[in-house]
């Protein structure tokens, strides 16, 4: 028998020690998942052909997973007509957020990702009506300060200039932008119409999805674009481990941990991928891009935390 968690001060649940490691633990995972997607790419790997094996290993190994358990697969036809909907979403956002990744500096990416939360405000607005609250509105602003600070929109840091950051980083930006909307409105739709799935089978059909629709990309690219190299394969086996056992993790072991509405912990995805490309490609930015960044990634979790 398991004791009921313990209240905080707030009346929510508080984070166990090993809760608190274990959100740490898929963060650090996150984070050098991307590391492991550069890489795969500087290397010959392509996004789709990333995205194929990532998604497929993960949706395999949660369908392995639920097979014993023998979860309800019944879905109705709200169920039927959201998943294919999330699947498209969560794909386009994959190949998104890869392609900045192979463009971007990979905590810079990640953190003009992490503006997703800003995406799901609006998405509920337009689509089901939600007013944001007062917080969400007051953090739009500070959010985005920090933001362009990070990603040193008027070239200070860099030296050359508005027009010429913008020449070198505009693409990767709006791939993160893509990739962060359209997860916001992933995520508000499976809020509203698939809440009530069992939340791995919910996510290996959307992985499923995913791998396939990533491998109607490499078709049309003409076929898998493998790693040149042996770093290659290790990226692209790094990134597949990472992902989906982070994945799995967060699907088995979280609800079990009492972590709900702890889980804004795992924003600091972007700080564990600055420190680690820093340390395993070489990539550094400027002193007030990581401000900038400590901004964005405190703002994020300041809104996960929050009183509900």
């Amino acid at each position: 028998m398991t004791a009921a968690p313990a209240q905080g001060a707030a009346g929510a649940p508080a984070l166990s020690p090993a809760a608190f490691a274990t959100l740490l633990l898929i963060a650090l995972m996150m984070g050098s998942n991307h590391v492991a997607a550069r890489i795969a790419f500087d290397h010959g790997t392509d996004v789709a052909t990333a995205v194929v094996f990532r998604s497929g290993v993960t949706a395999l190994v949660l369908a392995v997973l639920l097979w014993p358990q023998r979860a309800a697969l019944r879905l109705g036809p709200r169920h039927r007509r959201a998943l294919p909907a999330i699947g498209v979403l969560i794909a386009v956002q994959s190949l998104c957020l890869y392609s900045s990744v192979a463009r971007l500096p990979v905590a810079l990416a990640l953190l003009a990702f992490n503006t997703y939360p800003l995406w799901t405000a609006l998405w509920a607005r337009l689509v089901y009506r939600h007013r944001a609250e007062r917080r969400v509105l007051l953090a739009m602003p500070v959010m985005l300060a920090g933001r362009a600070l990070a990603l040193d929109v008027f070239g200070a840091a860099s030296g050359l200039g508005a027009a010429g950051q913008w020449s070198r980083i505009g693409a990767g930006v709006a791939f993160a932008l893509a990739a962060a909307a359209t997860f916001g409105l992933a995520l508000v739709l499976t809020q509203h119409e698939a809440g009530d799935l069992d939340g791995r089978l919910r996510t290996a059909a959307t992985m499923a999805q995913v791998a396939l629709l990533a491998l109607l990309g490499v078709a049309w690219n003409g076929g898998f674009h493998l790693p040149a190299a042996a770093a290659g394969w290790w990226g692209l086996a790094a990134l597949t481990l990472l992902y989906g056992t982070a994945f799995t993790i967060m699907f088995t072991v979280l609800p079990r941990l009492g972590v709900v509405g702890n889980s804004a912990i795992m924003n600091v995805e972007p700080i564990f991928a600055l420190v680690l490309a820093w340390a395993v490609l070489g990539q550094a930015v400027h002193a007030s891009q990581v401000a900038g960044g400590v901004v964005v990634v405190a703002t994020v979790m300041a809104l996960g935390l929050r009183r509900r």
